[in-house]
C-alpha cells in the first residue's frame, strides 16, 4: 500500500465485519494506520454476491454483505457477466489459455487519455453543469420517496460520476446516465436490489427535470470534442448572448492552449461581424486571442547546441509540410495559425486534425453567413 497509486481489495466480502471497519480510512480518507496515502488515487474492492438466507450450491459460502456505510464509500458498483451473458467472441477470449499472465499494451494510448480526462474532469468540477446537479438531486429524492435509500454522500459522489461520464463520452446520453444510476446504487453489496420499475421511474423523473435545465447546452459544448462541434452547439442551441459569452471563456479558460486559439483563430471575424450569439464581450475575449494571429509580427528563436550545426526550428518542417497540401486561402490560414503557435511557443498536439478543424469551423461559418 505504502507509495501505491492503486489498490484492489480482493474478496471484500469475505472479512467479518469487525476487519470492514478497518477498511473505513483507507478507502474514504487514503489513509492506514492514521497515516496519509498521498500518491493513492484508486481504491477498488472485488466480491462475490452475498450468501443468501436459503443457501444452494450455487451460493458463495462465507461471502459477507458489506457494511452499508461501507459500501456507500465506493462509488461505483459494477455486476461482471456470468457465461451466458457474455458475447461469443467474449467467451471463446476467457477460454483461450495463451492470455494468461499477458499485460496488454497499447503504447501509453489509454493512459494517456486517461490523463487528458482527469485534467478535464478536474477542470469542470469547480462548475459542475446544472443539469447533472439536478439530475442527481431529483434521483436521490424520488429514490428515497419509493423507500430506496440513498444518502447525500451517495448524491454527490453519483454527480462526480455522472461528470465523469460526460467527460469520457463528450455527450449528453440519456442511456449513459441511466447506467450510470444503475452502477451508483450500492444495495447490491449487502445482497439487496432496488425495485427496477422504482428505478426506472425515478430515473425518467429527474431526467425529464434535468433537460429542462435552459443552460444544459453548455455542457454539451464544453464536453464536445472536436472544435466544429462546440461551433454547432454554440450556433444551434445558445438563445441567449450572456450565457452565449459565459460559455465562450469558460472554453478559453478551460481548453489547452493550442485548442483554444484555434477556436478564437477560426471565430474572431465571424464574432467581429456581428453573426455569434455573443455579447460585446463575448467578442473581446475571442478577439483578444484570435485578433494577433490575423496580423503577425515577431521574431522567433529557439536553443541550440553551443558548437552543434545550425538547424531549424523543430517544429517548423512538421508544420510546413502541413501547409504545404493546403490551398488558396486555407494555406494562408494553416500558415498564420502555425507561424502564431511557433511564436507565441504554443505545441499543438495533433496539429494537422486541429488544423482541419480550424478549416471546417471556417467552412461551417462560410455557409450560415448571410447573403
Amino acid at each position: 500500500v505504502w507509495g501505491a497509486e492503486s489498490v484492489l481489495i480482493d474478496e471484500i466480502s469475505r472479512c467479518k465485519p469487525e476487519h470492514q471497519n478497518r477498511l473505513f480510512a483507507l478507502v474514504h480518507e487514503r489513509r492506514l494506520q492514521g497515516i496519509a496515502l498521498d500518491q493513492l488515487r484508486y481504491r477498488w474492492a472485488a466480491m462475490n454476491p452475498v450468501t443468501g438466507a436459503d443457501q444452494s450450491v450455487e451460493d458463495y459460502t462465507g461471502s459477507e454483505a458489506l457494511d452499508p456505510a461501507l459500501a456507500d464509500r465506493f462509488a461505483l458498483f459494477v455486476q461482471a457477466a456470468d457465461w451466458n451473458g457474455l458475447k461469443s467472441a467474449e467467451q471463446r477470449s476467457i477460454a483461450d489459455p495463451s492470455g494468461e499472465g499477458r499485460i496488454a499494451s497499447d503504447n501509453g494510448a489509454l493512459a494517456g487519455r486517461l490523463r487528458a480526462w482527469r485534467l478535464t474532469f478536474l477542470e469542470r468540477l469547480p462548475n459542475c453543469p446544472a443539469w447533472i446537479i439536478d439530475y442527481a438531486t431529483e434521483v436521490t429524492g424520488a429514490l428515497n420517496e419509493a423507500r430506496i435509500r440513498i444518502s447525500p454522500r451517495r448524491a454527490r459522489l453519483m454527480a462526480r460520476s455522472l461528470l465523469a461520464a460526460s467527460v469520457v463520452s463528450g455527450s449528453e446520453d440519456e442511456a449513459l446516465v441511466r447506467r450510470v444510476l444503475q452502477a451508483s446504487l450500492p444495495h447490491i453489496a449487502w445482497g439487496s436490489e432496488p425495485d427496477r420499475r422504482a428505478v426506472a421511474a425515478a430515473h425518467e423523473l429527474a431526467w425529464s427535470v434535468a433537460m429542462r435545465s435552459p443552460d444544459r447546452w453548455i455542457h454539451q459544448f464544453l464536453a464536445a470534442g472536436p472544435l466544429p462541434d462546440k461551433l454547432k452547439v454554440l450556433l444551434n442551441q445558445c438563445r441567449d448572448p450572456d450565457i452565449g459569452s459565459q460559455a465562450v471563456a469558460q472554453l478559453l479558460a478551460t481548453e489547452d492552449k493550442a485548442r483554444a486559439a484555434a477556436f478564437a483563430f477560426a471565430l474572431t471575424p465571424a464574432a467581429i461581424a456581428g453573426q455569434l450569439p455573443l455579447t460585446a464581450d463575448g467578442v473581446n475575449d475571442l478577439a483578444r486571442l484570435g485578433s494577433p494571429m490575423l496580423d503577425l509580427d515577431g521574431e522567433l528563436t529557439w536553443q541550440e547546441r553551443l558548437n552543434g550545426p545550425s538547424k531549424p526550428h523543430p517544429d517548423l518542417a512538421t508544420y510546413a509540410e502541413i501547409t504545404r497540401k493546403r490551398r488558396g486561402a486555407r494555406r494562408e490560414r494553416a500558415s498564420q495559425f502555425f507561424h502564431w503557435c511557433l511564436l507565441n511557443k504554443v505545441r499543438p498536439r495533433d496539429p494537422e486534425p486541429l488544423e482541419q478543424q480550424i478549416h471546417a469551423c471556417v467552412t461551417l461559418l462560410r455557409r450560415r453567413r448571410p447573403a
